[in-house]
C-alpha cells in the first residue's frame, strides 16, 4: 500500500513500548502521545513547501526558505485525537485547529459522527488528521469524507498505533491520503481492539474508564 508510512525511528519505537505498558500513568501517558505526535509529524511534514525571502542577520543581507502557502490545519478526532494536537503544534505554532467529533458504536462497532467544525480556506490548506489508533478504520476513513466533503485536498493522517485490518480498509477507501503509522500491530479481538494495542486511548489520555 504506497499511501502507508511506517515509522522507522527507534525514539518513536521506544515511546510507543512505553505507552503500551499498563503501568503507565496518566501524566505520563498523555505526555508520550504528545512527543510522538511531535516526532512523527517531523517525518510527515518533511515535504512542505517553501518560498524564498529575504531577510537581514546580524552580519548581512540573505535570502533563505520559510513555509509557503495558508498555514496548516490540524485537526484531532474527538476525543484521544485531542491529545496529538500539542505536538503537532510544537512544530507548527500557527497552525489553525479544527475538530471532528466520532463515537463508536460498542455493539456493531461503527463511528457515528456528531460534530464537524473546520478552520476556514480548507481546500487551500495542508490538512493533519490525528487519531492515536486506527482499528476498523471507519472513524478515520468517514473523517476524510467529511473533510472531503468540505472542500479539503491536501490530506494527511497520523495514527500511532493501527490494525492490518484498519490499514487495510483506510487504503482502499482513501488512496490519495497519506498515512502515517507508529506501530502496526498483530490485529482485532472480537471487540474490534487492536492487539496487543494500549486500551482505550481516550482514557488513558483524560484518565477515565
Amino acid at each position: 500500500m504506497s499511501n502507508v508510512i511506517y515509522m522507522d525511528h527507534p525514539l518513536i519505537k521506544h515511546k510507543i513500548t512505553m505507552l503500551r505498558d499498563e503501568r503507565t500513568g496518566t501524566n505520563e501517558f498523555r505526555r508520550l502521545v504528545e512527543e510522538i505526535a511531535m516526532l512523527m509529524g517531523y517525518e510527515a511534514l518533511s515535504d512542505m513547501k517553501t518560498r524564498d525571502v529575504e531577510i537581514k542577520t546580524p552580519i548581512e543581507d540573505t535570502v533563505q526558505p520559510v513555509l509557503d502557502g495558508k498555514k496548516p490545519a490540524v485537526v484531532p478526532i474527538l476525543r484521544a485525537g485531542l491529545g496529538m494536537v500539542g505536538g503537532i503544534l510544537a512544530l507548527l505554532p500557527n497552525a489553525k485547529v479544527g475538530h471532528i467529533g466520532m463515537y463508536r458504536d460498542e455493539q456493531t462497532h461503527k463511528p457515528h459522527a456528531y460534530y464537524c467544525k473546520l478552520p476556514s480556506f480548507i481546500e487551500e490548506r495542508l490538512i493533519i488528521v490525528v487519531d492515536p489508533m486506527l482499528a476498523t478504520g471507519g472513524s478515520l476513513i468517514d473523517a476524510v469524507n467529511e473533510i472531503k466533503s468540505h472542500g479539503g485536498k491536501m490530506i494527511k493522517c497520523m495514527c500511532i498505533i493501527a490494525s492490518p485490518e484498519g490499514v487495510a480498509a483506510f487504503s482502499e477507501a482513501h488512496p490519495d491520503v497519506k498515512l502515517y503509522v507508529g506501530a502496526l500491530d498483530r490485529c482485532l479481538n472480537e471487540n474490534a481492539y487492536i492487539c496487543p494495542g494500549l486500551g482505550d486511548a481516550g482514557d488513558r489520555i483524560f484518565g477515565t474508564k
